[in-house]
């Protein structure tokens, strides 16, 4: 029996590219997200089977890199699958395909299974005959560094702003791909004309609601973008990008 794998195709709007013609890293992360959710529904613990017990998936660290850009109208295909649970960390893995099948990047995100009414950590034993049932596959699709996104040196605000309701999901938070775009505007056009992104690591520790205001710190090396997202004293969301020459 060959090992599960869940499987979706996903064509490239114009609206999925920024100003080099690039895909942007939230569209990347959108379908990303998308499989994941896809699959989850798949395996019988998405978001309609936890909403009536009140538990969701929060995601705790992104891990990915870029190998090749695809272009306007594209399908790539994401494939993912949960590998099997530690305690309370639930992994996933991804792979990006093009239209040729050669993978266009390779991500790998870890997630926390949380009730809502408590904000208490689950392990898979609260999902049931889900988790029993569940097709884990342990393959890795990339090897991840470190989980642990390194802090900043000489990090320096670079803008505030206040979390919209647009920016929210149906957790009533902000949407852990919007991070990307709050970390990317740390940096204006010309710095990033010459680059394209290679890897990327976001770092979610605590949400922000609606009405919260944000503070982006940012600490750019030029191969690469150490970045912050902070609320008064509290660190939020942490990034660590990594950019090759274009």
């Amino acid at each position: 029996m060959s090992a599960y794998c869940f499987r979706r195709p996903f064509w490239l709007r114009y609206t999925d590219f920024d100003f080099k013609d690039e895909l942007s890293l939230t569209a990347l992360l959108g379908i990303i997200q998308e499989s994941a959710t896809g699959s989850a529904d798949e395996l019988g613990f998405g978001y309609a089977d936890l909403k009536p017990k009140n538990y969701g998936f929060l995601v705790v660290n992104t891990y990915g890199e870029i190998f090749r850009r695809p272009a306007f109208g594209e399908t790539v295909t994401v494939e993912t699958w949960p590998l099997p649970p530690r305690h309370v960390f639930f992994e996933r893995d991804y792979r990006v395909l093009g239209e040729d099948g050669q993978p266009v990047a390779a991500a790998a995100s870890r997630w926390c299974l949380v009730d809502l009414s408590t904000f208490s950590l689950l392990t898979g034993e609260a999902l049931g005959e889900a988790n029993t049932n569940c097709p884990y596959n342990p393959e890795k699709s990339i090897a991840v560094p470190n989980w642990k996104v390194p802090r900043m040196q000489e990090g320096k605000e670079v803008y505030r702003t206040v979390a919209r309701q647009s920016l929210c999901d149906h957790y009533l938070h902000v949407n852990n791909t919007r991070y990307a775009d709050l970390f990317l505007d740390c940096l204006p056009m010309q710095a990033l004309e010459g680059r394209t992104l290679q890897s990327f690591h976001i770092s979610y520790a605590k949400q922000a609601k609606e009405g919260s205001e944000l503070a982006l710190f940012a600490e750019d090396r030029g191969n690469e973008l150490l970045g912050e997202v902070r609320m008064g004293e509290e660190v939020l969301t942490q990034c660590r990008f990594t950019f090759r020459a274009r």
